[in-house]
């Protein structure tokens, strides 16, 4: 897949290995209206860590609908423990709970647009029709789509095994995964206390 440029056209080439692709039905991961894999992770660790098979989530508020908890409990204790916070505020505050160390999840997903991705400034506004009611719309749009667990997804498959060497492979880690890095502060004139 390529894309050529000009400052007429912009046009994407895709292999014919991408060509039938391009020509399915879209689909989407269960959840995956706001963008995120919070339910998508959520009920593989389930599955595979501790052999719970999870169909339905339900959230429970926090603070309001875009700071949301979800948690995994087996004879009363908590298995896995996760969380949403969309916009900057609901941000803020887990960035809070963070340096006082009062961060109980295992996993966070973060978003800066209020109500996920559907709701972001990249969404075109319609005229005549109010946020609310244009959120609702696309919601109910992501909805109709068929969903597919991502690893499942043959064309997903095909790419880790003809082009990465396989899921495990130190050539997809290095593509695909990463990890925490501590920033270094420099030491400039700009950074010295007087």
């Amino acid at each position: 897949c390529f894309i050529k440029d000009s400052p007429k056209t912009a046009s994407v080439f895709l292999s014919p290995r991408f060509s039938s692709a391009a020509e399915e039905e879209l689909t989407s991961h269960s959840g995956g209206g706001s963008g995120g894999y919070l339910e998508h992770i959520y009920k593989y660790a389930a599955k595979e860590l501790f052999g719970i098979q999870v169909d339905t989530i339900q959230y429970k508020p926090l603070k309001n609908k875009d700071f949301q908890e979800v948690t995994l409990e087996k004879d009363g204790v908590a298995l896995l423990h996760f969380a949403l916070a969309y916009g900057f505020r609901n941000i803020q505050n887990l960035v809070q709970k963070l340096k006082r160390g009062k961060l109980p999840y295992h996993y966070v997903e973060v978003m800066a647009c209020p109500s996920g991705c559907l709701n972001g400034g990249g969404q075109i506004k319609l005229d005549g029709e109010s946020s609310k009611d244009q959120l609702q719309q696309v919601e109910r749009l992501y909805e109709s789509l068929k969903t597919e667990i991502p690893e499942k997804n043959q064309t997903v498959n095909e790419l880790y095994e003809q082009w990465l060497g396989g899921v495990e492979s130190e050539k997809a880690a290095k593509a695909l995964h990463t990890e925490y890095h501590a920033v270094e502060k420099t030491s400039t004139g700009f950074n010295i206390k007087w």
